[in-house]
């Protein structure tokens, strides 16, 4: 199963809001036991990249230099917009 992982700076509120919106539209798109968003707090990042084939931060001033998985901006799915551009985006690489 392909792990999404989902970083804000606590690990709780945002990144549980939007882990649990992609873990949804996983489920629209027919992809339960294909796939899984974990929420997690950027503080984590160094111990929990091992582990994902994506990478969806809500942290905005993280470095993602190091980063070596496909990255996205969870913003859009906070907001709405571009949200199903980035989904189809997500599914295409799953």
């Amino acid at each position: 199963m392909k792990r999404i992982v989902v970083a804000c700076g606590s690990g709780i509120a945002t990144s549980g809001l939007v882990a649990n919106k992609i873990n949804n539209l996983l489920e629209e798109r027919g992809m339960v036991g294909k796939a899984r968003a974990d929420s997690i707090d950027i503080k984590s990042i160094d111990l929990e990249i091992g582990t994902a084939d994506i990478f969806v931060s809500i942290t905005p001033t993280f470095d993602l230099s190091n980063v070596r998985i496909p990255t996205f901006s969870g913003i859009p799915f906070l907001t709405g917009i571009g949200e199903e551009e980035i989904m189809d985006q997500i599914v295409g690489l799953l």
